[in-house]
């Protein structure tokens, strides 16, 4: 069996990674979701949805508290979640600090302890809010630290792979990729927001409708 550990938060980017690994081979399929203190829990249960369709074997929830210093509106019940701007020049206070650093650090520690060397995270340098996380000098240099750090690839010599397969993929193309996978976009959740229904004006709904309109497709979300 080939393996595979996919960051899964329920969203658009990570559902799409699921199912690219899946058809890159990977029959033994793992997932990993956190809670860190988001506001709402919509996409942890859109991850369960995602991660039951795509019949991933193991899928482990992990609470990891990023709500306990200030400063993101995610997670700081001070702050409100402002509508968004998809043309900003400036980091937004949706940025939740070093995230995908912890995230992914957890997740090597999850798959050191399973013999897996390919974790893919569905992070993009493209089209994205300004996330500095979320940049290829970023994971190159998190992957060579991951096998600096871990018994499987500093012990065992078996690399471990991040695979960011979007990462200079437009939203857009994702989308026409992930139509063409199969994804089912009505099992995600990107809104910042927790309410019934996806608000429209977050910067995540902003980049989610530009890209659905520009893919040509129907997002299964809209009104």
């Amino acid at each position: 069996m080939k393996k595979a550990l996919v960051l899964l938060s329920g969203g658009l980017d990570s559902t799409t990674a699921l199912y690219v690994a899946k058809e890159q081979g990977f029959n033994e399929l793992y997932a990993i979701t956190f809670e860190y203190g988001q506001k709402h829990d919509k996409e942890i249960k859109a991850a369960k949805a995602v991660a039951k369709a795509a019949g991933v074997k193991e899928h482990k929830f992990v609470k990891i508290m990023l709500n306990q210093w200030d400063g993101c509106s995610l997670t700081d019940e001070k702050m409100d979640i402002h509508d968004g701007d998809i043309n900003r020049t400036t980091i937004p206070d949706t940025y939740v600090p070093a995230r995908n650093m912890v995230f992914l650090s957890v997740a090597a520690s999850y798959a050191d302890a399973l013999d897996i060397t390919d974790i893919f995270i569905g992070v993009s340098e493209v089209d994205y809010s300004g996330y500095v996380d979320c940049r290829e000098e970023f994971i190159r240099s998190m992957e060579q630290t991951i096998n600096l750090g871990t018994v499987l690839g500093a012990e065992k010599k078996q690399k471990i792979t991040l695979h960011a397969p979007f990462m200079h993929m437009t939203k857009a193309d994702e989308v026409r990729l992930g139509n063409r996978l199969g994804v089912d976009y009505s099992l995600t959740w990107t809104c910042y927001r927790g309410d019934e229904k996806p608000c429209g004006t977050c910067d995540s709904c902003l980049l989610r409708a530009k890209a659905f309109e520009e893919a040509g497709i129907k997002d299964p979300l809209s009104n």
